[in-house]
């Protein structure tokens, strides 16, 4: 009344405050679902130190695009370089987008997926890898696997590429060097290929974030 608003008006206001909530209790919602280490946005992460990559480079991952067309990414670089930072930061713009995401490390993966295969509950395990329209593999190649790390590991990306679902990798490893850390240089092969097919590698260089402000 004081506003002088119209009932349209009002009902308007009601409706845009009531959609915006529902919005932000659901992405909070799937932030916690995502088991994120910590969040991190893409506005938060600082190109200066890189000579290559920059926010341009990584815009058509920022888009719904890069969800409903099954794309995928790796980012290589050595420690410290801010490639989980930028793996998380993806993932939260798709959930902005109205996705959801799922964060794991390479290791999680593969010894919860090993365990399953002894077990004769692989399928079973896999389907839950396959729900979330990302999924985030952290530090592949940083530990050692066991034996079977290729086997497991391939079946969840190529059941994911061929249901177009992403998948953004973080790595201190040139993909080619895959097959050591995996123990097996034909699956390693087969997986990065699947992974490129409708992905794109992105290397990071320049200092470590973590220590360039410490003292020479």
């Amino acid at each position: 009344e004081k506003e002088q608003w119209t009932y349209e008006a009002l009902l308007l206001t009601l409706f845009s405050e009531e959609v915006a909530h529902r919005r932000g209790t659901r992405l909070a919602r799937a932030v916690r679902a995502a088991s994120f280490p910590f969040l991190r946005t893409i506005d938060e992460f600082d190109f200066t130190y890189q000579s290559t990559l920059r926010l341009t480079t990584v815009g058509s991952l920022l888009t719904p695009d890069f969800v409903t067309e099954g794309r995928s990414v790796i980012f290589e670089g050595k420690p410290g370089r801010g490639k989980t930072h930028l793996a998380i930061a993806l993932a939260y713009r798709a959930m902005q987008n109205g996705f959801d995401a799922l964060f794991l490390t390479a290791a999680e993966l593969i010894d919860h997926l090993s365990a399953a295969s002894r077990d004769g509950k692989l399928r079973e395990a896999l389907a839950q890898y396959m729900k979330p329209h990302v999924l985030v593999v952290d530090e592949v190649g940083y530990l050692t696997y066991g034996d079977d790390a290729a086997n497991v590991l391939y079946h969840v990306v190529n059941d994911r590429h061929i249901r177009r679902r992403s998948m953004i990798f973080t790595t201190n490893k040139d993909p080619k060097r895959w097959g050591g850390v995996l123990h097996d240089d034909d699956l390693a092969e087969a997986i990065v290929d699947r992974i490129l097919e409708r992905g794109r590698l992105l290397r990071l260089d320049g200092p470590s974030l973590r220590t360039k402000n410490l003292a020479a």
